[in-house]
């Protein structure tokens, strides 16, 4: 057995949040992998401007104070989103807050943005920068709101100002169900007015910077469908679909399965990839989709790809299938690419719908 297998048994012995921390920690310290060979030039995947050596992320909410970025990336990774960022520091809620459904391989969290806040985390990636070890890989930020902040949109405008010229992207963030109030910034008339003031924002502090909007799973199609429209209408660079949720299916097992917060892992693949190839059809393929819920393997990264994700991300896998999946993903994707007829990524986005 691997040594990094090894580990991944112990951290799995521990509450949830402390083997998070402690493994965030480890990987900040060095003790992580060395970097992956080249990927198959065919996972190459340019969007919103930026060049993917593979369309395989890990997504936000794991390195939330961008301690690892770097080593986060050489776990083979293809890009890293860290964050949540909120400008002021921010406890959290209260503990226990994290909660493991290992029958369901998913997770139940409820955070609420915890993280060390803009200047603190602005400081790091600009030591990443200054150290020379940036720039080998795609590394973007999460944005937030403050809990009890009077002015959210100012929040996400902080997060553009405060970091540009250190991320590659921005994820405008209105999809988190911890903070109270946050998913109501998705109703069509609040998201316009936030669009509209962040990527003014951007024009002025980080022109090139893709924005990306990230999206709850548990939008009524109503909702679906403002929300494609003030995509179309505001000129954000793309779309991630979509955050944890707070339905619970009947297939639950353990514990925990009532704990309030968002679930993310295995039970949120469906219903994520449904909502993200009714977004697809909606949008049409100017528009990048990201595709993010209940992905553990290969096989699930193409099913996100054939129903409209240029781009396919994953945290809460990794808990269960350990520290070496982002590369066995990567490893094997070509294979199921090549065996459908596709010379690259792009050429399957969409293929199912």
């Amino acid at each position: 057995m691997a040594l990094a297998d090894i580990a991944a048994k112990a951290l799995a012995a521990l509450p949830p949040e402390t083997a998070h921390g402690l493994t965030v920690r480890a990987l900040a310290a060095g003790f992580g992998p060395s970097a992956p060979s080249a990927p198959d030039p065919m996972l190459l995947t340019d969007v919103a401007g930026l060049s993917f050596p593979n369309p395989i992320g890990l997504a936000a909410g794991f390195d939330k104070n961008a301690e690892a970025p770097d080593a986060c990336l050489r776990l083979g990774f293809g890009f890293v989103e860290i964050g949540a960022v909120t400008p002021r520091p921010q406890a959290g809620n209260p503990r226990p807050r994290v909660f493991r459904l290992r029958a369901d391989e998913a997770v139940i969290n409820r955070y609420g943005f915890n993280n060390d806040g803009l200047a603190a985390i602005a400081a790091r990636l600009r030591a990443r920068l200054t150290a020379r070890r940036g720039g080998r890989g795609v590394v973007g930020a999460n944005l937030g709101a403050n809990k009890e902040s009077p002015d959210r949109a100012a929040d996400y405008v902080a997060g553009v100002e405060g970091l540009a010229g250190l991320v590659d992207f921005f994820t405008v963030n209105v999809s988190s169900p911890n903070t109270p109030g946050l998913r109501a910034l998705q109703d069509g008339a609040a998201l316009e007015a936030l669009l509209d003031k962040v990527l003014k924002a951007r024009a002025v502090a980080a022109e090139g910077a893709p924005v990306f909007l990230k999206i709850a799973p548990d939008v009524t199609d109503e909702d679906a469908a403002d929300i494609a429209g003030v995509v179309r209408s505001s000129g954000v660079d793309g779309l991630i679909v979509s955050n944890t949720t707070i339905a619970r299916p009947d297939t639950l097992d353990g514990h925990y399965k009532d704990e309030m917060g968002g679930l993310s892992g295995k039970p949120l693949f469906a219903p994520s990839t449904r909502l993200l190839a009714d977004m697809a059809r909606a949008l049409g393929p100017e528009t990048p989709l990201i595709g993010v819920g209940g992905v553990s393997s290969a096989r699930d990264a193409y099913e996100k790809i054939l129903n409209g994700a240029s781009l396919v991300q994953l945290y809460t896998a990794l808990i269960y299938r350990g520290p070496g999946l982002a590369r066995e993903i990567v490893e094997q994707l070509p294979v199921l690419l090549r065996a459908d007829g596709y010379a690259r990524v792009a050429d399957a986005v969409g293929a199912k719908l």
